[in-house]
C-alpha cells in the first residue's frame, strides 16, 4: 500500500481520494474516484489501495460492485482490490484489454451499471486505450477523465520540473505531451469528444487522475483543451 490522503465527498454520490506513487524520475500524484450508483453498488474508478480506515469508510458508503481500470497504465492496484471483493466486474476500455487482463481478468469493456446518471464512455481518437466516466446528479454533472488531462499546478522542485516536462503540470490545465505522443492517436477525434462535454447540461465539475479537480467553468476548460488539438 502507498503513501494516499483521506475519503472525501464530492457533491451527492461521489468520494474521491489522491495517493502517490513512486515513478522511476518522479513522486506522481494519483487519484481513485468512487461513484454509488442508485442502488447502493460502487463503481471504484482507477483504484489504489487503502488503508484499514479508509476502507471501512467506503464500505460504509456502498457495496464496491465495478472496478473500472480506465486505461493499462492504472492497473498496479487492480489485484488487491479483486481480491478483497471477488465478485467486482472489472471494467477496461477494448484497447487496454490484454494489458489489463496480465494483471487482472477483464469482464467488460461496455459495461451497464444500470443507472441511466452514470455512463462509461470510450474516448474516441485514442484507439480504444483511454476510458472516462460521465456522473450526473441533482447538482450537476461530473466528468472523471484518466490521464487525458493533468492539473498539477503546485509542482516544484526537480519532480515539478519534470512533470512539466512530461505535460502533466503547469499553470493550467492541459492535455500532456506524453499522452499526446502514446494515447492520442487522432486529435480530431479527441477534440470533438472534449467538445460535446463541453455542451453536458450542468457541467460542475472534472475530476483528473493526476491533478486537482477543475471545477471553475469547466466548460471553458473543455473548449480550451480541445482548442490545443486543433
Amino acid at each position: 500500500m502507498l503513501p494516499h490522503g483521506r475519503l472525501e465527498r464530492v457533491g451527492e454520490r461521489m468520494l474521491t481520494v489522491e495517493g502517490r506513487i513512486k515513478m522511476p524520475l518522479v513522486d506522481l500524484p494519483r487519484r481513485m474516484t468512487v461513484v454509488r450508483l442508485r442502488d447502493g453498488r460502487l463503481v471504484v474508478w482507477s483504484a489504489i489501495a487503502l488503508d484499514a480506515p479508509a476502507m471501512a469508510t467506503l464500505d460504509a458508503f456502498g457495496r464496491p460492485a465495478f472496478l473500472v481500470v480506465p486505461n493499462d497504465h492504472h492497473r498496479l492496484d487492480a489485484r488487491a482490490w479483486k481480491q478483497r471483493y471477488p465478485d467486482l466486474v472489472v471494467v477496461a476500455p477494448e484497447g487496454a484489454r490484454g494489458k489489463v487482463a496480465d494483471v487482472v481478468p477483464v469482464d467488460s469493456t461496455e459495461p451497464d451499471f444500470d443507472d441511466p446518471d452514470v455512463t462509461f464512455v470510450t474516448v474516441p481518437g485514442t484507439r480504444g486505450h483511454e476510458a472516462a466516466l460521465v456522473v450526473r446528479a441533482a447538482s450537476g454533472t461530473t466528468l472523471v477523465l484518466n490521464d487525458l488531462v493533468g492539473n498539477m499546478r503546485a509542482a516544484s522542485g526537480i519532480d515539478g520540473w519534470l512533470l512539466r516536462v512530461a505535460g502533466f503540470a503547469g499553470d493550467q490545465a492541459q492535455v500532456p505531451r506524453v499522452v499526446r505522443l502514446a494515447l492520442v492517436k487522432d486529435a480530431a477525434d479527441v477534440r470533438a469528444q472534449l467538445l460535446e462535454w463541453a455542451e453536458l447540461p450542468s457541467l460542475e465539475r472534472i475530476l483528473v487522475s493526476h491533478g486537482d479537480p477543475l471545477d471553475r467553468d469547466p466548460r471553458r476548460t473543455l473548449r480550451e483543451l480541445a482548442s490545443t488539438l486543433a
